[in-house]
């Protein structure tokens, strides 16, 4: 947990006025699941943790930071300006970086 809590400092995402961070989860807060395309892994819970507090906790309020994409057990999304997180694709997540902001004007 202390590389967590140190790696989201440096990014500036602990302190960040614009939104709340509710948990960080480390690597002790995995579960092991199974999927056809992938077989038995381990993920982060996102969808427990959505399933347990729904009037709080959703894709669309939900962002995942992780230096590993294994840990994803859905497609990762990307983040923006957005209502709704669950409708992004994480796969060209720098698309969206802060550098970026003339290509973020034509999404």
């Amino acid at each position: 947990m202390k590389w967590v809590e140190l790696k989201m400092g440096q990014l500036g995402v602990l302190n960040n006025p614009n939104y709340k961070i509710t948990a960080l989860l480390d690597h002790l807060a995995m579960i092991t699941v199974q999927s056809d395309s992938r077989g038995i892994f381990d993920c982060k819970p996102l969808g427990l943790i959505w399933a347990k507090f729904p009037e709080f906790y959703s894709s669309k309020n939900t962002i995942m930071f992780d230096d590993l994409r294994r840990n994803f057990r859905d497609e990762p999304k990307k983040w923006l300006e957005i209502d709704d997180l669950s409708v992004l694709d994480h796969k060209n997540w720098e698309f969206y970086a802060e550098g970026n902001a003339k290509n973020r004007r034509h999404t």
